[in-house]
């Protein structure tokens, strides 16, 4: 009589527990809906204007204007501003040479970046390993750049550049883009070189290594990652940069983000061609995003689990 009450009440203590296991698996897999639905509504509400975009670029001239879904798509905006005419028929206005634009931000954003590059990477290991007065001082100053309101130094700039002709030059605008990108790289190399440890160092110049031969041999590989990060993001800032390329630039070296203003016509706004530009402008820097997605994500994630 007693054994068989204990099984009973086994019994029933096991469907309680069974019970409970699947009220709480239904719960978790409640919630796992809950967030799939609310990242998808996120996700969507993230990526409308980006088609909102595509559609507009889309979209003829008369039915700019109009918030139908459904229209018969044309590529017209594209021919227009890569290799149209000059001259719009039907509209009276003038494209500009976006083409040449676009060239102009390959050749200002690159050679922007590899400067800083050259010039960052000895700078940031400086800052990270050596000691000397002033540093911190210094190491702020690069910062102070970056963050410093650009309207702030423009007008100065101005002047400078029109007093020793540097003014809607290759050369002037590629200079001060080191405002943009080289505080950037300085400050984020700067962090990875102290989180390598100076055994490393020490080890490899044990084995017969020189002093140089451990910074491009050893250390360059292992801030890879970080540096593909860095520099994507130099370039990105450079690329979408407004003030210094409107005010320091003319029609010789204009970037493409100067450029999409000039769709804004006096008699009628060409806001397709002005997107179509706009997305065609953002493809170099998805390609590159691409090409160094697998350094992106380390260079992005690099310490931030150290223990």
């Amino acid at each position: 009589m007693h054994g068989a009450g204990r099984c009973a009440v086994g019994m029933v203590d096991h469907g309680a527990d069974g019970g409970i296991n699947m009220e709480s698996s239904a719960r978790n897999r409640f919630i796992q809906s809950l967030l799939t639905v609310i990242m998808l509504i996120y996700f969507a509400f993230a990526l409308f204007p980006i088609v909102w975009m595509v559609l507009i670029s889309l979209k003829s001239q008369p039915e700019l204007f109009t918030t139908k879904f459904v229209f018969k798509p044309t590529i017209e905006s594209y021919k227009a501003i890569t290799i149209g005419l000059k001259y719009l028929k039907g509209t009276g206005s003038f494209r500009p040479d976006f083409p040449r634009f676009f060239l102009n931000s390959i050749i200002i954003s690159t050679a922007s970046v590899a400067i800083s590059v050259i010039v960052g990477v000895p700078a940031a290991y400086a800052l990270a390993r050596f000691k000397f007065p002033g540093k911190e001082n210094l190491a702020f100053t690069f910062l102070s750049f970056r963050f410093a309101p650009e309207l702030s130094v423009i007008i100065p700039l101005s002047i400078l550049y029109r007093r020793f002709g540097l003014y809607d030059t290759y050369v002037g605008i590629i200079w001060v883009y080191q405002l943009i990108t080289l505080p950037l790289l300085i400050w984020v190399l700067r962090g990875y070189f102290e989180d390598i440890s100076t055994e490393i160092e020490q080890a490899a110049m044990t084995d017969g290594y020189t002093y140089w031969e451990v910074f491009w041999k050893i250390l360059l590989p292992l801030i890879r990652p970080g540096l593909a990060a860095s520099a994507l993001l130099a370039f990105v800032f450079a690329w979408n940069n407004f003030i210094f390329a409107m005010i320091l630039g003319g029609g010789k070296v204009q970037t493409v983000t100067v450029a999409a203003l000039s769709f804004l016509a006096s008699e009628q706004a060409h806001y397709n061609q002005m997107a179509a530009a706009s997305l065609i402008s953002a493809v170099p820097q998805i390609i590159l995003a691409l090409i160094i997605q697998k350094s992106l994500v380390r260079g992005l994630t690099f310490g931030a689990v150290k223990g």
